[in-house]
C-alpha cells in the first residue's frame, strides 16, 4: 500500500515557486464557496509517521487558506475531563458546523494503530476499532460532510534521517522526543498496523490519500491538490435524486397487535402506598449515588413517552433523591440553527456526563425516529439509518461505563385527552399544552408505529428500554425509581 511512497518523489524549488500562487488562490476560492454556502462541512485528518510532516502541512493549509474559518484539533493525551467520557467525545467537540473547515491531526487512528503495534491490543479489537470508526465517517458523510484523509509517509530509513537531521540543527532539536525514537523502534509494527487499518478503512466515500513526506515541496502541493480536487468536486457536483423517499415497510401490518399494547395501563398504586414507596426509592438512589464505587460510573437517563404522559414528573422524582450539584437535565427542543449545522447527534453528544454524575435527557436523540419521522421533518433514508447510528452511540456508552437506562412513558389515547383539557383548564398548567400536542395527537396511530419500530431496533442488551404503565402517575413515578435504582446496583 505504501510502495508509490517510497519512490523519492521531489520537486524542485523553482516549480514549488510556480505552482503555488495558482494553487493558493484556486483553494481560497474553493474555500469560500464552501463558506458561503454553508450545505457542508469540511473534515480534512492528516495523519501518518512522525518526522512525515503532519505540523508542517497543517501549518501550510492554515497560511494558504483563511485561518478564521478552520478549527485545528490536535488531540494530546486526554485530560481528566476527557478521560471521564468516551473516546471520541473529544472530536464530537471540535467538529466543524457547515461550512467551515476542520483539520483533525492524527484523529480518531492512531491511537488504536500504536494499542496494536505495542500488544495492547490484538488484531481483532483493530478490526473492532477500525469497525466503529468505519461507521462513524460514514455517519459524517450521509450528513453531507466532505471528508479528506491523507496518510504522510516515511520509509524507516528516511524517519532516521528525518530524526537525526532535526537533532544537528539546535533550532529544531526540540521537535524530537524520546517518544518519537521509541515509536521509530517499532517502526516495522506500526507499519504493519497502518497497513491494516488504512486497507479497512479506506472508502469509496472517504478513501484514503497516501503522501510521500520526504520533499516538503512535493508534499506540500500533493495534499493542496488533492484537497482543491476534493472541494471542486464536491462544488461541482450536480443535485442527484438520491434514494427514494417511500420505502417498504419495516415489519408488514398483518394484524394490529404491537409491544404498546401488551402493556397494563390499568396498573396503579393507592396514595398510601405510593408515598411509602416514594421515601424508600428516593433513599435507596440517593444512597445508591454516594456509594463510593459510582465516582467510577455516569448515568444517562432518557425520558420518552406519549405527550402529557408524566415525564416531567417522573424526572423531578427522581432529581429529588440526588444532590443538585451531581446532575443536569437536558430538555430537548427543536434544534438550533448551531445544532442544525453539525450531524445530529452532535448536540447530544456534548452533554454527556462526567464521572459520578447523572444526565437526565427530557426527550432525546429518539426525536429522529419518532417526530421527525412522523412529521416528516427529515427523509425516510435519514431515520432509517439513524437506528443504526443510535445503537453505535449507545453502545460507546456503555463500553465507558455510561449507564444508559431508557424509560416509554406509555397511556392511553382516552387517558391523554382527560389529562390535555385538564392542561387548558387549569391555570397552572396552561403552558404544559400546545397546538401541537393537539396536531400529534391526530397521528397517534403514525406514533405507535414508530414507537414500536423504535423498540424493536434500539432495545438491545447493553440499553434496553423500559416500558412504564403510565395512566396512573403513582405507578409510574415507582416503576422509574425502582428500575433505576435497579440498573445502578446491577453496574456497581
Amino acid at each position: 500500500m505504501f510502495e508509490s511512497a517510497e519512490l523519492g518523489h521531489h520537486i524542485d524549488k523553482d516549480t514549488y515557486r510556480q505552482q503555488v500562487p495558482g494553487l493558493r488562490e484556486a483553494l481560497l476560492d474553493a474555500q469560500f464557496d464552501v463558506l458561503q454556502n454553508r450545505e457542508f462541512p469540511v473534515i480534512i485528518v492528516i495523519t501518518g509517521f512522525d518526522g512525515a510532516g503532519k505540523g508542517e502541512t497543517v501549518n501550510l493549509l492554515n497560511t494558504w487558506m483563511d485561518p478564521r474559518h478552520i478549527v485545528t484539533c490536535a488531540p494530546d493525551k486526554p485530560d481528566a475531563e476527557e478521560r471521564d467520557r468516551p473516546p471520541m467525545w473529544r472530536f464530537w467537540q471540535a467538529l466543524p458546523p457547515k461550512g467551515k473547515t476542520g483539520i483533525f491531526i492524527d484523529a480518531w487512528y492512531m491511537s488504536a494503530i500504536f494499542d496494536r503495534a505495542y500488544g495492547r491490543i490484538g488484531l481483532a479489537e483493530l478490526d473492532q476499532a477500525m469497525d466503529r470508526i468505519c461507521r462513524f465517517e460514514r455517519m459524517l458523510t450521509d450528513e453531507g460532510a466532505l471528508l479528506v484523509k491523507v496518510w504522510l509517509h516515511l520509509s524507516k530509513e528516511r524517519q532516521r534521517q528525518r530524526f537525526k537531521a532535526l537533532e544537528k540543527n539546535p533550532t529544531t532539536r526540540w521537535r524530537v522526543s524520546d517518544t518519537d525514537w521509541d515509536h521509530y523502534r517499532y517502526y516495522d509494527k506500526i507499519l504493519r498496523a497502518a497497513e491494516h487499518a488504512l486497507r479497512h478503512t479506506s472508502s469509496a466515500i472517504a478513501p484514503w490519500i497516501v503522501v510521500e513526506g520526504g520533499d516538503a515541496a512535493y508534499r506540500s502541493l500533493t495534499v493542496g491538490r488533492s484537497l482543491l480536487q476534493g472541494l471542486q468536486q464536491r462544488l461541482e457536483a450536480k443535485q442527484e435524486s438520491g434514494p427514494p423517499e417511500t420505502l417498504p415497510p419495516l415489519l408488514p401490518a398483518i394484524d394490529d397487535i404491537h409491544v404498546l399494547k401488551t402493556l397494563d395501563l390499568s396498573r396503579s398504586l393507592i396514595k398510601t402506598d405510593y408515598e411509602k414507596q416514594l421515601e424508600k426509592y428516593q433513599g435507596r438512589l440517593n444512597l445508591l449515588s454516594r456509594q463510593p464505587g459510582f465516582r467510577d460510573l455516569s448515568v444517562v437517563a432518557v425520558f420518552e413517552g406519549n405527550d402529557a404522559a408524566g415525564k416531567g414528573g417522573c424526572i423531578r422524582r427522581v432529581t429529588g433523591a440526588l444532590d443538585a450539584r451531581h446532575y443536569r437535565v437536558v430538555p430537548v427542543a427543536a434544534p438550533t440553527d448551531e445544532e442544525r449545522a453539525q450531524p445530529y447527534l452532535w448536540r447530544f453528544w456534548r452533554h454527556l456526563p462526567r464521572r459520578g454524575r447523572f444526565a437526565i435527557f427530557d426527550r432525546s436523540w429518539y426525536g429522529r425516529v419518532l417526530v421527525e419521522r412522523v412529521e416528516g421533518f427529515c427523509s425516510p433514508m435519514d431515520w432509517m439509518r439513524a437506528y443504526g447510528e443510535i445503537n453505535d452511540f449507545e453502545e460507546e456508552l456503555v463500553r465507558h461505563r455510561i449507564l444508559v437506562v431508557k424509560f416509554w412513558l406509555a397511556i392511553s389515547k382516552d387517558e391523554q385527552l382527560i389529562r390535555f383539557e385538564e392542561r387548558q383548564t387549569v391555570e397552572f398548567k396552561r403552558f404544559k399544552i400546545t397546538d401541537d400536542d393537539w396536531r400529534n395527537r391526530e397521528k397517534w396511530d403514525l406514533y405507535e408505529q414508530a414507537v414500536g419500530d423504535m423498540i424493536d431496533r434500539t432495545s438491545s442488551v447493553v440499553a434496553p428500554w423500559t416500558l412504564v404503565e403510565a395512566n396512573d402517575k403513582r405507578f409510574a413515578r415507582i416503576k422509574v425509581l425502582k428500575t433505576l435504582c435497579k440498573q445502578i446496583e446491577k453496574a456497581l
